[in-house]
C-alpha cells in the first residue's frame, strides 16, 4: 500500500504495447502513479460525484457508477491530473496528432458497479482512430476487451482482461474504439472501490 506517499508520476518509457487486430492496440504501464491511494482518497472526498439515469430499451435505469466530467476549460480536481494529462500529451502527440483535453471520472463503489460492453464512439471516435488513456486508483477491477461483435478477427480475437488499480495506466489507441469493445464487469465477493480517470482528445466521448 502507498497511502502515505505523495502522488507522483513516473516515466512513460517503460509502457508496453500489445497489437490487437484491425489497427487496434493497447499500451499498459503498471504503477505509473505512486501515492495512488492518497489520490484516491482525495478524489473520493472532493469530486462532485453525481448519479445518472439512462434509457435502456423501454425503461430508464440508474447508471451503476458515479460520474464527473471535466471539460477543456474546467479545472481538474488535483494538479497531479493536469500533470498526467500533459505527460500523456507529450508522449503521444506525434502519434495522436493532438493533445488530450478532457477528463471523465468514474467511481466504482463496489463489485455491483460496472460498465457494459461499449466503445467510446460518441463524436469523432465513431469514424476516426483516436486514443483514450485511463489512469486507475483504488482497488483493482478488471477491464475486459473483446473484438466488436461482427468485426473481423485478428492476431488477438478472444476476450482479454487487465486488473487495473493503484496507479495503473492503460491507453487504448488506433481503431480500438471502433473495432473493439471494453467493459468493467460486475464482480462478486468483497470488492473495494476504484476510481478511473479517462483522458480524451477533443470531440471524443
Amino acid at each position: 500500500m502507498d497511502a502515505f506517499e505523495d502522488p507522483a508520476l513516473g516515466s512513460l518509457d517503460g509502457i508496453q504495447r500489445t497489437e490487437l487486430s484491425q489497427g487496434a492496440w493497447i499500451d499498459v504501464l503498471p504503477r505509473w502513479l505512486t501515492g495512488a491511494d492518497q489520490l484516491y482518497e482525495r478524489l473520493a472526498a472532493d469530486v462532485p460525484w453525481h448519479e445518472e439515469r439512462r434509457r435502456m430499451y423501454d425503461r430508464v435505469v440508474d447508471v451503476p457508477r458515479l460520474l464527473c466530467f471535466y471539460g477543456e476549460t474546467d479545472d481538474l480536481p488535483m494538479p497531479i491530473l493536469d500533470e498526467a494529462r500533459d505527460l500523456l500529451t507529450e508522449h503521444y502527440v506525434d502519434e495522436l496528432g493532438e493533445p488530450f483535453r478532457t477528463a471523465g471520472l468514474c467511481f466504482y463503489r463496489d463489485g455491483r458497479d460496472s460498465v457494459a460492453w461499449h466503445g467510446d464512439r460518441i463524436g469523432r471516435g465513431n469514424r476516426e482512430d483516436t486514443m483514450v488513456a485511463i489512469l486507475s486508483v483504488g482497488e483493482p477491477r478488471v477491464l475486459a476487451l473483446r473484438p466488436r461483435p461482427g468485426s473481423a478477427s485478428g492476431p488477438v480475437s478472444s476476450t482479454i482482461r487487465y486488473p487495473l488499480g493503484h496507479g495503473d495506466l492503460i491507453v487504448m489507441g488506433g481503431s480500438c474504439q471502433r473495432t473493439w469493445e471494453h467493459a468493467i464487469p460486475k464482480a462478486s465477493g468483497r470488492i473495494g472501490p476504484r476510481i478511473s480517470i479517462q483522458f480524451r482528445p477533443r470531440g471524443v466521448r
